[in-house]
C-alpha cells in the first residue's frame, strides 16, 4: 500500500492545482523523498458495491499474439459509477450540482487531515459521526483548516471486500439496502463542517457518507448541494496521521457523471 514515487509527476498535479503557494515542504528534493499512501481498492471481481448495483466486470476482447508478430491485450469495462473506491459528484444529490467534469480540479488536491473515529464505529456499526468528534480533534490539532480535505477513519476498510463485514449484509436489492449497516456522518456534522470550516471534500472508509440505515440521506445533501465532492469506499487510512499531509484524488473525467472511479493517494512530507 505505501510506495515511493518520483516527486516530478505530484509537483505538476499540485502546481496546475495552484497549491505550491500553501505548501513550502515541497521542493524538489523534499517530494522525491516524500512517502505516498494509496488510498484506494483496486476494481475487481470482489469490488463491492451498493446492492441495487450490477458488479464490477472485466471483459477480455483481445489477447494474444497478432497476425503482425506482436503481443495485444485489450479489455472493455462494465461498472457503476458509484462503486469500489469513488468520487461523488454533487449532481448525485443536488438537482443543480456540478457534473463530474465540472468538479474544480483544486476541490480535489490539498491539504488533508484524519479524524479517527475507529473506537466508536466498533462499538455501534450504526454511529454516526458528531459535531463533537470533529471538536475533539480540534482539542488535540487545532481548529480544521478552512479548505481541508477530511479523511473519517471508522476503521471499516480492514473489512474489504468482504460484503457481510463492510455493509452488514451480502442481500442484494431493495432488501440489502434496508440491511444495510455501517457508519456515516451526521447530517448536522456534515452541515457544521461546510458552514463553520468551509472543507473542501470529504472522504469515508465505507460504502456511503451516511450511515447505512439512513432512509433520506441527508448528508449527502448536505455536503453536495454546497458543491463538497464526497469520496466513499477509501481504502485503509491508519497510517495517515492526524494532519500534515496531502491529498489527491483524481477521478475519470466523465462529462455528464453523477460520479466515477476513483484513484486517491495521501502524500507525507519526507521522514527525518
Amino acid at each position: 500500500m505505501k510506495t515511493l514515487m518520483s516527486g516530478f509527476v505530484v509537483l505538476g498535479l499540485l502546481a496546475s492545482a495552484g497549491c505550491l503557494a500553501d505548501h513550502p515542504r515541497f521542493d524538489h528534493l523534499a517530494l522525491e523523498h516524500s512517502r505516498l499512501v494509496d488510498l484506494t481498492h483496486a476494481f475487481g471481481t470482489d469490488t463491492i458495491v451498493w446492492p441495487t448495483e450490477h458488479a464490477f466486470r472485466l471483459i477480455v476482447q483481445q489477447e494474444g499474439e497478432t497476425p503482425g508478430g506482436y503481443y495485444y491485450a485489450s479489455n472493455r469495462v462494465e461498472m457503476a459509477e458509484h462503486g469500489g473506491t469513488h468520487i461523488d459528484a454533487p449532481i448525485h444529490f443536488a438537482r443543480v450540482g456540478q457534473t463530474l467534469e465540472q468538479v474544480p480540479i483544486d476541490r480535489l488536491v490539498g491539504a488533508g487531515i484524519r479524524i479517527d473515529v475507529a473506537d466508536q464505529c466498533a462499538r455501534d456499526r450504526d454511529y454516526r459521526i458528531m459535531v463533537l468528534d470533529f471538536e475533539q480533534w480540534e482539542a488535540t490539532y487545532g481548529r480544521i483548516p478552512n479548505g481541508a480535505i477530511v479523511l473519517v477513519d471508522t476503521g471499516f476498510a480492514k473489512f474489504w471486500p468482504s460484503r457481510q463485514n463492510y455493509l452488514g449484509t451480502e442481500l442484494n436489492g431493495p432488501e440489502g439496502v434496508r440491511a444495510l449497516h455501517f457508519p456515516g456522518v451526521h447530517p448536522e456534522a456534515a452541515a457544521w463542517l461546510v458552514r463553520e470550516r468551509q472543507i473542501k471534500a470529504i472522504g469515508i472508509d465505507t460504502a456511503s457518507i451516511d450511515y447505512g440505515q439512513s432512509t433520506g440521506f441527508e448528508t449527502h445533501v448536505a455536503f453536495l448541494s454546497r458543491n463538497v465532492p464526497v469520496f466513499e469506499n477509501l481504502g485503509d487510512l491508519h497510517d495517515l496521521p492526524g494532519l500534515g499531509f496531502d491529498v489527491i484524488a483524481l477521478p475519470i473525467k466523465i462529462t455528464g457523471g453523477t460520479g466515477g472511479p476513483l484513484r486517491i493517494i495521501a502524500v507525507l512530507p519526507p521522514t527525518r
